[in-house]
């Protein structure tokens, strides 16, 4: 299986989620990844790095934290979608039209359906739009 993975589902791995049966998706996506490895479009890696900086202002995680999850995403077999994202742009605003999704949602979905793949996500408008989209999401039934 090949697992498109969003900010959303790593960050659960440093932050972790209060809903109990969220934190569990999230181990099982963790396996998988370090198991399978995991795609992700380029701009992953702003959001994440995003979500870091505000939980480190918000007193949540330290620095050192922020350091430690980022050398170990790097062993994790984390890849870059190889198409530039200017190849995807178009169908990724389609997409975003079609379920009214922000353009980074979409960029998320288009390379999902692009590679056939399964969606990891907390997203609930995100999962919904891939469900209607014919893509299955990480803890759905297959």
């Amino acid at each position: 299986m090949t697992l498109v993975l969003d900010a959303s589902m790593s960050l659960a791995w440093l932050l972790v989620r209060k809903d109990l049966g969220e934190a569990e998706l999230a181990r099982e996506a963790l396996k998988e990844v370090r198991g399978s490895g995991a795609m992700v479009p380029a701009l992953w890696y702003p959001e994440v790095g995003n979500a870091l900086l505000l939980a480190e202002r918000q007193r949540v995680i330290t620095a050192q934290d922020s350091a430690s999850f980022l050398s170990s995403l790097s062993f994790w077999g984390i890849a870059q979608d190889p198409v530039p994202p200017a190849l995807t742009l178009t169908e990724s605003i389609l997409l975003g039209r079609m379920h009214n999704l922000t353009a980074y949602d979409a960029t998320y979905l288009e390379l999902t359906m692009r590679r056939a793949a399964v969606l990891a996500t907390f997203d609930r408008k995100l999962a919904e739009a891939a469900r209607a989209a014919g893509v299955r999401v990480f803890g759905d039934a297959p």
